[in-house]
């Protein structure tokens, strides 16, 4: 196999468990059981990082790193009368949201954004709570 350059804004590369990498298309939800995903992402708008949905991995956790920009992490309460935890990601951070915790992210203006975790499994749910 010859080795050629991947456009992480355009795939994905997927790590398997046998210890292959593949680039492949870049998956919000599913994913190929036991492969980790990296991605990167060129986003201008909260609506290009689903501001208005809470994501979850139920089986790991998530790094999700600023490239350039500036994001806002939001992490759910884990219980009804908590209050939302913020987050922020400069141009250079990276958070670890842990595995099985509802989070989200609003941006401070366009950003590159790289995110790492299993994707298989992966939950959205429509926020409910107004903005």
């Amino acid at each position: 196999m010859t080795p050629t350059a991947v456009d992480l804004f355009a795939s994905a590369l997927h790590f398997h468990p046998d210890g292959e990498v593949r680039a492949t298309e870049r998956q919000m939800t599913g994913g190929a059981a036991g492969a980790w995903q990296i991605g990167a992402f060129h986003v201008e708008t909260d609506a290009d990082v689903h501001a208005d949905h809470w994501e979850m991995h139920p089986q790991a956790d998530e790094a999700v790193c600023c490239l350039a920009g500036g994001a806002r992490l939001y992490l759910r309460p884990e219980d009804a009368a908590g209050a939302e935890e913020l987050v922020p990601l400069p141009a250079g951070a990276a958070v670890v949201v842990p595995r099985g915790r509802w989070h989200r992210l609003e941006l401070d203006g366009p950003s590159d954004l790289m995110s790492v975790t299993l994707r298989h499994g992966t939950r959205l749910e429509r926020r409910t709570e107004p903005r």
